[in-house]
């Protein structure tokens, strides 16, 4: 019942940019918390950056000063800029959400979506 869009993955060298977007979309009532984790082959997913609703953001130390998560509240969106890419940020890339939305008339209830995912290679 909520959908969660990614786009923005792509190839890129070593030093480069990419921007990443997730939209989020459905019966949703409020978004508490979004984010965007990696996994990359062989590895376990890793948070990235979470983004709360007042815009406060956390990093994944490996990202910090290279990464920048914002949102846009009334988009349900949020965006994943990344510069100064490193090969060991080749992953894919997913967005998740966790808010509150509607199931039918007065009835709500909690829900913690993810998106499809979306590759980032970085070439060194």
């Amino acid at each position: 019942q909520v959908q969660l869009v990614e786009s923005g993955g792509g190839f890129v060298q070593a030093g480069g940019s990419l921007k990443l977007s997730c939209a989020a979309s459905g019966s949703i009532l409020s978004i508490n918390a979004m984010g965007w984790h990696r996994q990359a082959p062989g590895k376990q997913r890793e948070l990235v950056a979470g983004v709360t609703g007042d815009g406060s953001v956390n990093y994944a130390d490996s990202v910090k000063g290279r990464f920048t998560a914002s949102r846009d509240n009334a988009k349900n969106t949020v965006y994943l800029q990344m510069n100064s890419l490193k090969p060991e940020d080749t992953a894919a890339y997913y967005c998740s959400a966790a808010g509150i939305l509607s199931t039918g008339v007065g009835i709500v209830r909690n829900f913690h979506s993810w998106g499809q995912g979306t590759q980032v290679t970085v070439s060194s």
